[in-house]
């Protein structure tokens, strides 16, 4: 699949001619948790409220007894793992040790490109103003140097870097496992419905029951009646959801798979491809977003730029007749696993 087919070049604010006014200096985020929450981590949630409640309210105490307590200990071990490495992938502070040594509640400084080519030159960051690793990339959206950078995920509102990215690729691996379960146990339930819907019914609350068009949820605790087509309906749907996040994660984990074996990150993927189709001169890079979903690389490419631009910009005094400047464009890069 080609990543780059679809560029949305777009000028990064700092770059852009509309006013020359200052702008305000913002704060350096210190993890997931940090104002403001991406609606992606919302969606996150509810997706994992909604299949817990299913799964364990709904499907597994309609399994027969042995089958019942297998699949409580399973998919609840799974369940409770996932979420504990998500956490920690969403808490962990990936910024390089000098970065986090800093006060974060100080303004970062504006970045001045008519005195710096890069944000990063010679393992020195000229925003975060500490000494950084060769393997550090600053964040725009972070507002700092992550180490060991990978990507910035908005599932996680955080940067994946070296401090957590063990914790970020266990999240999707155990959010596998978890889906796997849930999608066999769905089709368990509603193929022995059609097939042998007694085995549904092992419960001793159903002997009350006497029609097979009423199912009972959240057993044993509550004995809330549903009709056939309603509680098909609720676990089909989330099997479809299921289904659909199945196939994704999928592709997101054999595509970290294939990064481990080569030993690459995914900004690492991204430049090489960039720099195999020759739109990117070699260079630092600093990194943000522009769209929802989606990981960005706000790269240094050098463009033509009208003279009378880069005089109204920046002046004729510091360019000169025949310079020419490097403008940060954001570049969209595929989704989030470059895939």
């Amino acid at each position: 699949m080609d990543l780059f087919s679809r560029n949305l070049p777009r000028v990064h604010p700092e770059t852009q001619v509309s006013g020359l006014k200052s702008q305000p200096r913002q704060l350096s985020r210190v993890n997931g948790w940090s104002l403001p929450l991406h609606p992606f981590q919302a969606v996150v949630w509810a997706t994992y409220l909604v299949l817990s409640v299913v799964t364990f309210g709904i499907v597994i105490p309609l399994l027969p007894s042995t089958w019942k307590y297998i699949s409580y200990s399973v998919t609840g071990v799974v369940f409770v793992f996932h979420w504990v490495v998500y956490f920690t992938a969403v808490t962990i502070d990936p910024a390089e040790a000098n970065v986090r040594l800093r006060n974060y509640s100080k303004p970062m400084p504006i970045f001045d490109r008519s005195q710096h080519a890069h944000v990063i030159q010679n393992q020195y960051c000229h925003l975060c103003e500490v000494t950084v690793n060769e393997k550090a990339k600053h964040c725009s959206s972070c507002n700092k140097c992550i180490a060991g950078f990978d990507h910035h995920c908005e599932w996680l509102n955080n940067c994946v870097g070296s401090r957590n990215y063990w914790f970020f690729f266990c999240s999707v691996a155990s959010a596998l496992v978890g889906l796997l379960c849930v999608k066999v146990l769905l089709l368990y339930v509603c193929i022995q419905h059609f097939i042998n819907p007694s085995k549904l019914r092992t419960d001793p609350s159903y002997k009350d029951i006497s029609t097979v068009t009423v199912w009972l949820l959240f057993l044993p605790k509550w004995h809330l009646p549903v009709k056939t087509p309603v509680a098909l309906c609720m676990m089909g749907g989330v099997l479809l959801v299921g289904t659909v996040s199945f196939v994704l994660l999928s592709r997101l984990f054999i595509f970290h798979i294939c990064l481990l074996v080569k030993s690459k990150t995914t900004f690492d993927y991204i430049r090489h491809s960039r720099l195999q189709q020759g739109l990117e001169p070699p260079g630092r890079t600093q990194l943000g977003r522009t769209q929802p979903g989606r990981t960005q690389l706000v790269l240094q490419v050098e463009e033509a730029v009208p003279q009378a631009l880069k005089d109204q910009v920046y002046g004729k005094d510091v360019l000169g007749p025949a310079s020419s400047q490097a403008i940060p464009v954001a570049v969209t890069a595929g989704h989030e696993a470059g895939l």
